[in-house]
């Protein structure tokens, strides 16, 4: 049944062996074989009541369902008739978070095209290697991005056409070429199994890969944490920092708000912490969605502005620091509502949310997912023992021509790659990366617990922890701190650290060297990147 007649990335996903197994066994999982996501959350509105509903807001224009439609099918009708794309080709896509973003992502998705959305902030080198792999016919790219994407597609001639977005006159932009155009574009007719989008993770690693979901995917993730966690309701409206090319921010900040028939708001100019709690306050803005760093960064001006309407703080991409919720909740009377998920699983599947939350747990898995802690066989671990977390659910990584595809689902079963531990009453505790752990003198030591233990101390605004190798113990445990301004950086900040680890935790956790940094490595969505910290 696929409406895709390019097959290029059909062609290239993993050998049925290595797939991961997808359970439906829930009555919200039951799809139709012939599905579109953005029909359903979009064309199907009207039916739904949400049509004259605010969805897209920005300071200069609110945008209804009826007027993204709208909107979307015009668009659809360049992609398919001016550029004469066929279902199944690439289009990139690279933008910041704001309306024309997103109306590009849901015009290329419903045309049966596949999305390969970019970060703002890559470079041409980073731009052409995703050009390289993904081989897209064309790129829908905000005006003030065009140079590192003209530089990369140079010498790339499989990437003929550019439009630019985000500007008004411009001749041959997209705003200029969809006025042209009637809306009212059937839905490309695509399979459940047809491909949506491609993301490329977020280089934790340094090694980013590109994960492939379906229609299906998409809309089975937002029948598991939104239905049964979040509870998003159309009176709500959603702010966050996450960008649209990232899972985090593309479930967060557009698609999970569709299915719940709510709006998000796009601001003017990327969020500082300050004008993010700021904006929160004068739009009335209900649920926030960013990074645990950005949360401790917001607590300050949260407590000297209050948070307004807000009702629910979404904290994923990282592990979330205890030091950090109770931050947030001094500051706003807010419990932070902390998940983990990945890229390639499309978004959250452990999570709890009010009066389910623990101290110090992630949650329990959501609705729809299984999850387990496992030892290096893939067998499971008595409660309370830290191994490796293994998931399975309607949702599962399939990577694009990645021969890392069978160290990530090993008998149908999903390995994110973390390390957690669970405990008697099926909470979650996030110890590290599993490539993170430090073994040192024999004990396992979480580098995110000796981060809590430190942000904990007046001085430290950021820090991160690393395994050093080290000839007598294996490992030292070693950290970089960022400290508060009127802190300095000396031998007696060392030993007034190290000593306040060794009271907060086991003492020995504490790190045995500290080195103080102006700032740490982080990727566009603000998650630590510690194997920059490892080769410096």
């Amino acid at each position: 049944m696929s409406a895709q007649q390019d097959r290029f990335v059909h062609d290239r996903l993993p050998p049925p062996a290595q797939w991961p197994e997808l359970r439906f066994d829930r009555p919200e999982f039951q799809f139709p074989d012939r599905l579109n996501l953005v029909e359903e959350l979009l064309d199907k509105a009207h039916a739904k009541g949400f049509a004259d509903r605010p969805l897209l807001r920005s300071s200069r224009i609110t945008l209804s369902y009826t007027d993204v439609q709208d909107r979307v099918d015009r668009i659809c009708r360049v992609l398919t008739e001016d550029l004469g794309l066929v279902p199944g080709n690439r289009v990139l896509l690279r933008g910041g978070n704001s309306i024309a973003m997103a109306l590009a992502w849901l015009a290329v998705v419903k045309a049966g095209l596949i999305a390969v959305a970019t970060m703002p902030l890559l470079r041409a080198r980073e731009l052409g290697d995703i050009i390289d792999k993904a081989q897209p016919t064309a790129a829908l790219c905000d005006i003030k991005l065009l140079e590192e994407l003209e530089l990369a597609r140079q010498d790339r001639p499989v990437l003929a056409t550019v439009i630019p977005f985000n500007t008004l006159n411009e001749p041959g932009s997209l705003a200029v070429r969809s006025a042209q155009k009637p809306g009212d574009f059937p839905p490309c007719p695509t399979s459940a199994d047809d491909i949506a989008m491609m993301a490329f993770t977020s280089g934790t690693t340094g090694k980013p890969k590109a994960a492939v979901h379906t229609h299906r995917d998409v809309l089975a993730a937002c029948e598991a944490w939104p239905r049964h966690v979040l509870r998003a309701t159309p009176d709500d409206i959603v702010v966050g920092s996450p960008p649209l090319a990232f899972t985090f921010g593309l479930g967060g900040l557009l698609v999970f708000p569709m299915w719940a028939g709510a709006s998000v708001y796009f601001p003017d100019a990327p969020y500082t912490p300050e004008t993010m709690v700021r904006t929160i306050n004068e739009i009335g803005a209900t649920i926030s969605y960013t990074a645990p760093t950005f949360y401790r960064q917001m607590a300050p001006f949260a407590r000297q502005h209050g948070v307004g309407k807000l009702r629910i703080s979404v904290s994923a991409g990282e592990g979330l620091p205890d030091a950090t919720r109770q931050l947030w909740k001094q500051a706003t009377g807010l419990e932070m509502l902390d998940g983990i998920g990945a890229t390639e699983m499309f978004h959250i599947f452990i999570s709890s949310a009010g009066d389910d939350v623990r101290p110090g747990a992630v949650g329990k898995v959501v609705p729809g997912y299984t999850a387990k802690v496992v030892d290096e066989d893939g067998q499971e671990l008595p409660r309370g023992t830290i191994g490796k977390l293994a998931v399975i659910g309607p949702t599962g990584c399939k990577y694009m021509d990645e021969p890392r595809q069978a160290s990530y689902v090993k008998n149908g079963w999903n390995y994110p790659g973390d390390a957690f531990l669970q405990d008697e009453d099926g909470y979650f505790f996030y110890q590290a990366r599993a490539d993170d752990m430090i073994i040192t003198s024999g004990y396992n030591v979480g580098g995110p617990e000796v981060e809590d233990a430190l942000l904990r101390h007046p001085a430290v605004s950021e820090c991160g922890v690393i395994g050093k190798p080290d000839e007598e113990r294996g490992m030292i445990v070693k950290a970089f701190c960022v400290l508060k301004p009127g802190h300095t950086g000396d031998a007696a900040m060392v030993k007034a650290l190290q000593d306040h680890v060794k009271a907060s935790i086991a003492p020995f956790k504490y790190p045995r060297e500290i080195e103080f940094v102006p700032s740490l490595p982080r990727t566009e969505t603000g998650k630590l990147q510690r194997f920059k910290l490892r080769q410096a």
